[in-house]
């Protein structure tokens, strides 16, 4: 029952829930979902490890950065991802993911990048 409760307090954030809406697409580092959703980095990687405590989402390192997708391991889990995302408004995921489009447009072929906060994004 802890299982159960820890996915449905990290599924009661709207932030998360453009999280994984967003990790649908695929695995994302953590720059590209801060330009999606026009958040600070600090405050992204607080929802981020809220997710991968609840199990629904996995990292991986790669050299200094860590990517992100969906922990797909449980059907049961993925199942109620995406009931509670379809529920979102359409308004909200669409403005994140074109800001994502947009900035993984600018990564300029996959160099790293300068973002608006002095730091570097990977590539």
């Amino acid at each position: 029952m802890t299982d159960l409760v820890m996915i449905f307090k990290a599924l009661s954030d709207e932030t998360r829930l453009r999280i994984i809406k967003l990790l649908e697409q695929g695995e994302l580092c953590v720059c590209d979902i801060t330009a999606a959703l026009d958040m600070v980095q600090p405050k992204v990687s607080f929802h981020l490890s809220a997710l991968k405590e609840a199990g629904l989402i996995k990292d991986r390192k790669q050299g200094k950065w860590i990517h992100y997708s969906l922990n797909e391991k449980d059907l049961f889990r993925r199942m109620l991802i995406l009931s509670a995302c379809e529920r979102m408004q359409d308004n909200t995921i669409s403005g994140d993911r074109k800001r994502l489009d947009a900035f993984l447009g600018s990564k300029d072929g996959g160099k790293v990048v300068e973002l608006q906060s002095k730091s570097r994004c990977c590539g």
